[in-house]
């Protein structure tokens, strides 16, 4: 409470270990699923953690914000999985074509973040795409990005409870 930092410095200071062990994931992953699976990967690095950065960034926000505004960890954990699990899994073109889904759907799609990151990946591994063939995804991805940091930012006040 006496340091002279603000609550933009303790949220940065507080999630950068928890960014850097999700590019590790987020590599591993690519590694297993080129080396293991031969899935091709076509695009950049470049593209690939970019995209993955700004992905992890929403997903960590969201994360902080849900564990500042909720006193319990059961709590917490419970909103997490309405949040990020259930709009990831099902509407973000991960585990059913969004161009398969009825249309008021469809339009919900473009709403939930993870969309972005998938369709991003999905181009970079299989069409190639580089950083200028993903600016709508990563457009998207850094205005939740901006948002959800700043909601996150305001969300957390430096007091004892």
């Amino acid at each position: 409470i006496a340091t002279p930092v603000t609550a933009l410095e303790i949220m940065v200071g507080k999630l950068v270990p928890y960014l850097g062990i999700g590019l590790v994931d987020a590599a591993l992953c690519a590694v297993f699923a080129v080396g293991w699976f031969g899935v091709p990967f076509r695009g950049g690095l470049g593209a690939f953690f970019l995209t993955t950065i700004l992905f992890l960034i929403v997903i960590l926000g969201i994360g902080y914000m849900i564990s500042v505004a909720t006193k319990s960890q059961l709590g917490a954990s419970q909103y997490a999985l309405l949040v990020t699990l259930l709009p990831t899994s099902m509407l973000s073109g991960f585990a059913f074509p969004i161009d398969q889904m009825p249309a008021p759907i469809r339009a919900i799609t473009y709403l939930v973040y993870s969309r972005y990151y998938v369709s991003a990946l999905k181009r970079i591994f299989l069409s190639g795409a580089g950083i200028n063939d993903l600016v709508p995804e990563i457009v998207a991805m850094t205005i939740y990005a901006l948002v959800i940091g700043s909601f996150a930012t305001r969300a957390f006040h430096k007091s004892l409870q």
